[in-house]
């Protein structure tokens, strides 16, 4: 999926990726914290399962979806299509998480950790949760790496529902099904409207993520979801920028945020040269948070894990040791056991180094943040 990096605009770093950079962004042991089932959907799969179901969604959308220009259109719509028309049973869902776990073990992700959200399903085709989530487990206990599963809310559902998915998961908890996430359009959903699906989930011992400061939603939200909900993380948190005070105290206290080099929001809001200059990720590396890349909708947003990577070199002006302490801060972010997460810590740092050294770096570059 590497034609994503030749259409999105030019870097104002004035770096150019070379084939040991890449070669070493491929080949980086990585942990994987924020990816969208739906999103990851390989555009083969897409087709094969419209077809199958003889699907009503338009015979183009497929080829719009999967082809991402400098303005990208929104994608919620056709996941919708999808969470609608091609998920009809517990073997389509486990289909997809048994290919994007292929696909991210390709770019040497090791463990990753993936949103799925079940109102939407559920809603559409009556399948029990637990069906579908033995099903998901399933695949992900085959797969080639590590993996755990998040099931989201959604926040266009009324948060009646987000209560309902949380005594789901306890009705049939598993140790892979590790905690809740939250996600769809922010501006639909205030993170505090799901507070009593947090305390529940809290209560009963899963971890929590949210997705907040994403659409451009102010940083309140973000304060939100680590004051009121209790999230162990926050996936993007951009405008958490605008409190310099707050973001400080977040970055004091060892918050990660997952963010996404190529998020569709500023991409669409800002021209060319704003987005290579000012996008927030840029001033999140320069304020010294913990910050950690990942792909998001990597079919979609067309990047792979390892493109999410190099992205953060060439576009958003990381250093070497930014990328360094990247790595470790997925490394805590991530909900493994203490055992493997201690591993990891032990290990990787010194590999990480092995293949830094085989690659030229241009840090003078970095110094034009």
């Amino acid at each position: 999926m590497e034609e994503t990096l030749s259409v999105l605009p030019p870097s104002a770093t004035g770096r150019v990726v070379r084939a040991d950079q890449r070669a070493f962004f491929t080949r980086l042991p990585k942990v994987e914290l924020h990816c969208h089932l739906l999103g990851a959907m390989r555009e083969e799969t897409f087709r094969d399962l419209a077809r199958r179901y003889d699907a009503p969604i338009p015979s183009d959308m497929a080829a719009g979806l999967y082809t991402r220009g400098r303005k990208p259109v929104g994608v919620l719509h056709a996941l919708r299509a999808m969470e609608q028309h091609l998920l009809r049973r517990p073997e389509d869902i486990a289909r997809l998480v048994r290919e994007y776990l292929e696909d991210a073990a390709a770019d040497n992700v090791r463990h990753a950790e993936f949103f799925w959200n079940p109102t939407a399903t559920l809603a559409a085709h009556a399948i029990p949760y637990g069906e579908i989530q033995q099903a998901m487990v399933e695949a992900m206990e085959a797969a080639p790496i590590s993996s755990l599963l998040i099931p989201a809310i959604d926040r266009e559902a009324p948060p009646v529902q987000a209560v309902a998915m949380v005594e789901a998961m306890l009705a049939h908890r598993h140790p892979r099904v590790a905690g809740i996430g939250i996600d769809y359009r922010e501006n639909d959903g205030p993170p505090e409207w799901f507070a009593p699906a947090y305390a529940l989930a809290r209560e009963s011992g899963l971890r929590a993520t949210a997705h907040a400061g994403e659409f451009g939603m102010p940083w309140t939200n973000v304060a939100i979801a680590v004051d009121q909900l209790g999230v162990d993380r926050i996936d993007h948190g951009y405008t958490v920028i605008d409190n310099p005070d707050f973001a400080e105290s977040l970055r004091t206290r060892g918050m990660v945020f997952t963010v996404v080099p190529t998020n569709s929001y500023y991409l669409r809001t800002m021209t060319p040269d704003d987005w290579a200059r000012h996008h927030p990720i840029r001033a999140m590396i320069a304020m010294g948070m913990s910050i950690h890349p990942n792909s998001d909708d990597p079919q979609l947003h067309r990047v792979s894990p390892a493109g999410a990577w190099e992205l953060m070199y060439s576009h958003m002006g990381a250093s070497r040791d930014d990328l360094r302490a990247m790595m470790m801060a997925g490394i805590r972010a991530s909900w493994a056991d203490e055992a493997q997460k201690a591993a990891w810590s032990a290990d990787w740092p010194e590999e990480f180094d092995d293949l830094a050294a085989q690659a030229a770096w241009d840090e003078d570059a970095a110094s034009r943040r």
